[in-house]
């Protein structure tokens, strides 16, 4: 048993190497590090993986997918019954940058992944494949419906805004986390900018 538990080794790497990639970054981690992390042999890694890059990559999307369950969980959250369409996206902007301030080397990680991609052409399909998931799930987040019943156009115009917005506003929480932004200071900005050229 890996580091003492029930998981298996595969597991354990794959927990390892999440572990430091949050605490050192892609290029910082080495075999010995994520070995060392999991409590198995540096031999595991080519067994289960083939090389420390696939390991690192298989982690990386797995970190990407945990910022998603916690940005869809900040925008679900605040979807209150009670409340108008309004107030709940105000709310789901306080709440998801207050997730990324309580948690920001998971939210730092989607930046290693992108800076990752353009150094290997291999993850760009993985990666491509995840934006537009994550368009469909932003889009049916803020509709207020099923992800299967999201149209094309939906994911590609509201989906792509709120990603882009998100992926905006968190940096600019963690840059200047004396100043962060506001849900109600995401919503000012966006209708006045729908206003321009009226």
């Amino acid at each position: 048993m890996a580091g003492g538990n029930n998981k298996g080794n595969r597991e354990a790497l794959l927990d390892g190497a999440k572990r430091c990639l949050l605490e050192k970054g892609f290029d910082r981690s080495s075999v010995r590090d994520i070995a060392t992390a999991a409590g198995v042999s540096t031999a595991a890694i080519g067994y289960h993986f083939g090389s420390r890059e696939k390991l690192l990559f298989q982690a990386l999307f797995a970190l990407i997918d945990e910022w998603g369950d916690k940005a869809g969980r900040a925008l679900v959250s605040a979807d209150d019954p009670d409340a108008d369409v309004v107030e709940r996206y105000v709310r789901s902007w306080d709440e998801l940058i207050a997730q990324a301030r309580a948690h920001p080397d998971l939210w730092l990680t989607s930046v290693d992944l992108f800076m990752q991609a353009r150094r290997n052409p291999d993850l760009l399909p993985q990666l491509a494949d995840g934006m537009r998931q994550g368009r469909t799930g932003s889009a049916a987040t803020i509709l207020s419906v099923p992800e299967d019943e999201v149209s094309d156009e939906a994911a590609r115009t509201v989906g792509m805004v709120q990603m882009a917005l998100m992926s905006g506003v968190v940096i600019q929480a963690l840059a200047d986390p004396e100043h962060p932004p506001t849900g109600a200071a995401v919503l000012a900005g966006l209708r006045a900018l729908a206003d321009l050229g009226k």
